[in-house]
């Protein structure tokens, strides 16, 4: 009779933990879905010619976003100088990619500043800046990490979200290039997005 009993419970253990998997797994497939169906928002603001650019800048082609910053000691200028030449490398085949240098401090990163910017690394980054507010809200539509950190002198820097975004010809997140990736890594995720 006992052994009738424990048998049962086991059983009846087993098929909790299952349900209780299933349940996790489709919740967790569910979120995941939902968070990228999240990111992005429409904004208005400028690039560095000073002309208004919307989200419609980053539909009907892939793309590339980074956030970063001008006044950015190491991650930004490498990860622009690492961009430019995939974007080189690439060819007539990234003819229809573009690539978006989005500031994290419009305070200073005026249209001005983002031109001589990225005309550091290639004519083919557009910089986006614009008005502080806007900028807040375009930051957080995609989930990007953005802090300001003062410094003994008086001045800042920013602590932000160091990834590569990779857009589909729909503005949807289909993945990112980690700053430091191996670079054959990288460029093969360029030619996948361009492929899709």
């Amino acid at each position: 009779m006992n052994t009738r009993v424990i048998r049962y419970g086991l059983w009846a253990a087993i098929a909790v933990l299952g349900l209780l998997l299933a349940v996790t797994y489709g919740l967790g497939k569910f979120q995941s879905g939902a968070q990228v169906t999240e990111l992005g928002v429409p904004f208005t603001l400028v690039d560095q010619d000073g002309n208004p650019i919307t989200e419609k800048a980053i539909e009907g082609h892939p793309s590339v976003l980074f956030f970063g910053f001008t006044h950015c000691p190491d991650v930004c200028p490498t990860t622009l100088y690492e961009l430019a030449g995939w974007l080189g490398q690439l060819g007539d085949e990234g003819k229809d990619l573009r690539a978006f240098f989005v500031t994290v401090d419009p305070e200073r990163d005026t249209p001005e500043v983002m031109k001589a910017y990225t005309g550091n690394f290639t004519d083919r980054i557009t910089g986006i800046t614009g008005d502080p507010a806007e900028m807040a809200k375009l930051i957080g539509g995609w989930k990007v990490y953005a802090k300001k950190v003062p410094l003994d002198d008086g001045g800042y820097t920013m602590d932000h979200t160091a990834s590569v975004f990779l857009l589909d010809r729909d503005g949807r997140l289909k993945g990112t290039i980690a700053y430091g990736e191996d670079p054959a890594t990288a460029l093969q995720k360029l030619k996948r997005l361009i492929a899709g």
